[in-house]
């Protein structure tokens, strides 16, 4: 991994996910691109006239320094550390300024902040990360604000049993090598769907051909709700993050993000949730 990028609204809600991001970039020996998405304000002036050229090169500077004064602020000596470049763009979709930047810069990972305590409820109603989760062609991490960086030990990988899977754990291995992490991969089914022990074993015997890590263990779940047996695992397993491969319209993915189903839930489970895209893999 070489580039990440983290974008920031300088709001409370993102500054766990700039110290996620330095915890990364700093792990993985990674550039840091901290980012700011900004829109001028309609107005009767064109955009190709001397005034709006004029305020928006005033906006770019002024949001520049607002940057420095940010990660100045909530990383301090640990700036030193790191590779970090700042970026400001205007654009008045946040979603497309951060994509365009992640394609500019060949971004591998986009780091974005979540209200509130529960990751996964946010990764589904937060406008931006669900952007980037659809867009992005990069790696998406979701850190809600009450997330800590101390360590990230447990790595909980939610997995279909499938091919795509077997790719998303081959590029989730180099990161979990960097932090000394355990993988756990689980996968949640009822016993009226699960189609025999045979597939497990399938899945495990690929992943010793590909993936090349010795960290990884095993976990099959037999439950009727998808969702809540998720939570409650990772509390038991004590993880510090939380990893999906995004599909469309199947598998896991669709049974625990069913909209009615996350409504119901309330969590308190504070951990990030890094997702990964098929079409990116």
């Amino acid at each position: 991994m070489k580039n990440i990028l983290y974008a920031t609204d300088y709001s409370e809600n993102s500054i766990a996910a700039l110290n996620f991001a330095h915890f990364f970039a700093e792990k993985l020996n990674a550039k840091l691109l901290v980012m700011h998405v900004f829109d001028i304000p309609v107005s009767v002036a064109s955009p190709v006239s001397i005034s709006y050229i004029r305020k928006e090169k005033r906006l770019f500077a002024e949001h520049r320094a607002k940057l420095e004064d940010f990660c100045a602020e909530h990383l301090g000596d640990k700036l030193k550390t790191i590779n970090l470049e700042l970026l400001v763009d205007e654009d008045g979709s946040t979603s497309d300024g951060i994509i365009e930047k992640v394609i500019d810069h060949n971004v591998d990972l986009a780091v974005v902040g979540t209200k509130g305590a529960s990751a996964v409820k946010e990764f589904i109603f937060g406008s931006t990360a669900k952007a980037l989760i659809r867009k992005a062609p990069c790696a998406v991490l979701a850190v809600p604000e009450t997330s800590n960086t101390k360590y990230c030990k447990t790595i909980v990988y939610a997995s279909d049993f499938e091919k795509a899977d077997i790719f998303a754990i081959r590029r989730l291995a180099k990161i979990a090598e960097a932090f000394d992490a355990i993988i756990r991969v689980i996968h949640i089914t009822t016993k009226k769907e699960y189609v025999g022990d045979q597939q497990l074993q399938w899945f495990k015997e690929m992943v010793q051909q590909k993936v090349d890590y010795n960290k990884l263990e095993y976990n099959l779940i037999y439950s009727e709700n998808i969702y809540e047996k998720l939570l409650s695992s990772l509390l038991e397993k004590e993880a510090d993050l939380l990893v999906m491969l995004e599909r469309k319209d199947k598998g896991v993915i669709r049974k625990l993000f069913d909209r009615d189903m996350v409504l119901r839930m309330e969590s308190n489970i504070g951990i990030p949730l890094l997702s990964y895209s098929v079409g990116v893999l």
